[in-house]
């Protein structure tokens, strides 16, 4: 394959730990966003920002000292890295991540009692 169509395929990369470190984002996403819901939209998106970084520079650094190696690096990333456990260039990435969660967390919150009352839980 040319590198061009290479770019296409995604190639990357990591650790069935990220899994488990951005799927635990959600337990410090909910109150985040119902702490936040109020604040002005640059506020909510730094925050958002902030709270990514320290998820995956901090999980990503345990692991690295707990294991030996980094779950994932990025020290070759165009947009440079701080110890290869998060990019710089995703410095708009989470921030639009963060912001586009709050709706689906307001449709998830509404479905609750119906899908409790579906399911009888």
């Amino acid at each position: 394959l040319t590198n061009r169509a290479q770019d296409w395929l995604l190639m990357g990369e990591t650790s069935l730990w990220s899994f488990f470190l951005y799927g635990s984002i959600v337990f410090l996403y909910e109150p985040l966003h119902d702490l936040l819901r109020a604040q002005p939209l640059w506020l909510r998106a730094a925050a958002y920002l902030i709270g990514f970084w320290t998820v995956e520079f901090l999980g990503g650094w345990l692991i690295w000292k707990l294991s030996g190696s980094k779950p994932w690096d990025y020290s070759r990333s165009a947009g440079g890295s701080l110890m290869g456990l998060i990019r710089w260039n995703f410095v708009l990435v989470w921030p639009l991540v963060g912001l586009a969660l709050e709706p689906l967390h307001d449709i998830l919150v509404q479905l609750t009692p119906l899908v409790t009352q579906l399911f009888g839980v």
